[in-house]
């Protein structure tokens, strides 16, 4: 099947797929029954989450109170942009617009390597990603989202809450997504599962190769360790606040040419456009979530696109759902 044929199919009306019938889009979400008590496995959660969280933020600062006064050093700031691009192609190419969406079907050996980048983003392990990104998708900014800005309604004091909460503080909440509905297709992929099962071994060795390759480069300790430093953990804790920036600022500032779906409220922020890799257009990615570009207007800068054009072209990717002016116009608000 070609990608012009698969694109040309017309696409089933959305779905208000959960929304709660007495939901009015501005009210707090409705309250949800008492999480039960956290056992050791709930407990280590929470621990390892705030060490991934906590962590690189910590090193961030760290790195701006070094850096006041003095220069970093050239090899740490071309490790870190590498591996930024790296991982966070892996992120928005691999695990969203390709597994979590199937903007594109990638050839084994490509797929594999772009969920390996991905997972090594720090971001979670790729099965659990799809997962709780596919659900936000289902309930986008009404209850049984996991990180909508607009949980605790639309007044002031809620919508500071509500961005702190779709930012960071929905990771420490009680409220697993289920794979076995919303990836049972990632579940049933050896592959993916064992990239999965890999992640601990993925996130020691998107710190050792920073720190390995400072000490082969640079030949010393000090280099080593600025290089862990800047290139694993300041770049992992940047990559975090702009993944997570899509879901909290992407949804309450920016514009919304596109027409989403009833309570949606996902925006286009251009500040973000490069830093993320063209995941901040995300009113049209709402709008049209299978599209493998999400910059379409004039001047709208998509890395992620133009690397999966790239990879299109080489052969590696196919049956890629590139937006035509058809769908464009028609999602149009």
């Amino acid at each position: 099947m070609s990608a012009s044929s698969s694109l040309s199919r017309p696409l089933a009306p959305p779905q208000d797929v959960g929304a709660s019938p007495t939901y009015d889009g501005t009210a707090p979400f409705p309250a949800e029954a008492p999480a039960p008590p956290r056992g050791t496995g709930d407990r280590l959660y929470v621990t390892v989450t705030a060490a991934i969280v906590v962590i690189p933020f910590l090193a961030l600062c760290l790195a701006g109170w070094l850096l006041w006064g003095r220069l970093i050093g050239p090899l740490d700031v071309v490790l870190a942009l590498v591996l930024y691009v790296i991982t966070g192609l892996g992120v928005t190419i691999g695990f969203h617009r390709g597994l979590t969406h199937g903007g594109f079907r990638a050839v084994r050996p490509v797929r594999i390597a772009l969920t390996v980048a991905g997972s090594m983003s720090f971001q979670g392990d790729v099965i659990g990603w799809v997962a709780t990104h596919r659900r936000h998708h289902a309930f986008t900014d009404r209850p049984g989202d996991p990180h909508s800005p607009y949980r605790y309604g639309t007044h002031l004091r809620g919508q500071l809450r509500g961005l702190a909460h779709a930012h960071v503080g929905w990771l420490f909440r009680n409220d697993p997504t289920p794979a076995e509905r919303y990836a049972p297709d990632l579940l049933a992929d050896p592959d993916i599962r064992a990239v999965s099962r890999a992640f601990p071994a993925l996130c020691a060795l998107t710190l050792a190769l920073p720190f390995l390759l400072g000490l082969a480069i640079g030949g010393t300790w000090v280099h080593a360790a600025t290089a862990l430093l800047w290139a694993g953990l300041v770049r992992i804790a940047l990559l975090h606040h702009v993944t997570w920036s899509v879901n909290s600022l992407c949804h309450v500032i920016g514009r919304r040419p596109f027409r989403t779906r009833r309570h949606d409220r996902a925006t286009n922020l251009w500040p973000l456009a490069l830093l993320s890799f063209g995941e901040s257009w995300h009113n049209l990615h709402h709008a049209d979530p299978t599209s493998a570009r999400h910059g379409v207007e004039r001047g709208q800068i998509d890395p992620s696109a133009a690397v999966i054009r790239l990879l299109e072209r080489l052969g590696w990717v196919r049956d890629v759902r590139w937006p035509t002016p058809d769908r464009i116009a028609a999602r149009r608000s």
